[in-house]
């Protein structure tokens, strides 16, 4: 099985405690996603991720196929870390690492994704053909809206 990366850095004008509190609010993550992808958190989790917390999601992937979703918080080092890992849903391994860190200007944020499709070869050509596309949009998605959201805020 391939295992796939996706990497993304951006530098918010937020401070790293506000970054945080942003980030680890799971409530926000329906603001980060693209509307398209109809996002909503099915289970009812605190305001702040801790590890061990279990958080249950539906999105919508293109036809219009609703798909459930369970991520596991597996370790949290405030403010600087958290991660996710998919207990159940649409692919065969997921890990989520966020990190933060201080700059000069704000916090630099670090999303890194390592991912397995499901059934094989089959999943390595929907990959290909689909899955590759999807979570750049994704996370295209989620860059705009923090420079619209965080940044603009802070240099208004």
């Amino acid at each position: 099985m391939k295992l796939y990366h996706l990497e993304r850095m951006q530098e918010l004008k937020t401070g790293l405690e506000d970054t945080w509190k942003f980030f680890s609010n799971p409530y926000n993550l329906e603001k980060i996603t693209p509307h398209d992808m109809n996002f909503k958190i099915l289970s009812s989790p605190p305001e702040t991720v801790y590890s061990g917390l279990i958080i249950e999601y539906e999105i919508t992937l293109p036809p219009g196929i609703p798909v459930s979703w369970v991520t596991e918080i597996k370790n949290v080092d405030a403010p600087y870390l958290f991660i996710d890992e998919q207990r159940f849903g649409p692919y065969r391994f997921w890990y989520h690492e966020h990190r933060f860190r201080p700059s000069e200007n704000g916090t630099v944020m670090v999303d890194k994704v390592h991912y397995q499709m499901p059934f094989g070869w089959l999943g390595r050509l929907v990959h290909f053909l689909f899955v590759h596309y999807q979570l750049q949009h994704i996370f295209n998605f989620r860059f705009q809206y923090l420079e619209d959201h965080l940044n603009r805020a802070f240099t208004n």
